[in-house]
């Protein structure tokens, strides 16, 4: 019970930071900073892919609300990543997955499992970013460095976010 309270709290906490980054901290055209797809990662996966696509969309829109002013970008590109959540952590850890009450942490999983975790999370988010940001508008080559820069940016930031959403971690 403890532990679910405090990852919820800490989840609305960094909806909130990434609102300020959002709002605050536009680095360069070419970088979207964005902790959102390591968020939905680290949903619990007792949660199920439903609960995860709904906490995705909740989060998604109350970000589109609150910082961007485009509503439904990032609600457009986080919700198949809840949906990619469980198939990429099966795909990664293997059959370890299947106990029932497995917690995913850093230390259980490896560094380079969750990193690669993360970027293909971060990436499918920021293809679906970047297309939908840009639909048209952009050249392309603008469209694939952003996504290069960001995905570097974003996949790094990720394993902050996942030690501080996991509190076996700390």
């Amino acid at each position: 019970m403890k532990t679910s309270q405090n990852f919820t709290i800490i989840y609305i906490l960094l909806a909130v930071a990434q609102m300020v980054i959002c709002n605050y901290f536009r680095i360069s055209p070419y970088i979207y900073v964005t902790i959102l797809p390591a968020m939905v990662l680290c949903i619990p996966l007792k949660a199920g892919t439903p609960a995860a696509m709904l906490a995705a969309f909740g989060t998604g829109i109350s970000v589109d609300l609150l910082a961007e002013g485009v509503l439904g970008l990032n609600t457009l590109a986080l919700v198949p990543v809840a949906l990619i959540r469980f198939p990429v952590l099966k795909m990664l850890m293997g059959t370890e997955m299947q106990e029932k009450n497995y917690r995913l942490t850093m230390r259980s999983a490896g560094i380079w499992k969750m990193l690669m975790a993360a970027v293909i999370c971060n990436a499918l988010f920021l293809a679906v970013y970047v297309i939908a940001d840009g639909a048209g508008a952009r050249p392309f080559w603008f469209n694939a460095i952003r996504f290069g820069a960001s995905l570097v940016c974003d996949s790094i930031l990720a394993l902050l976010v996942i030690h501080v959403l996991n509190p076996e971690e700390r």
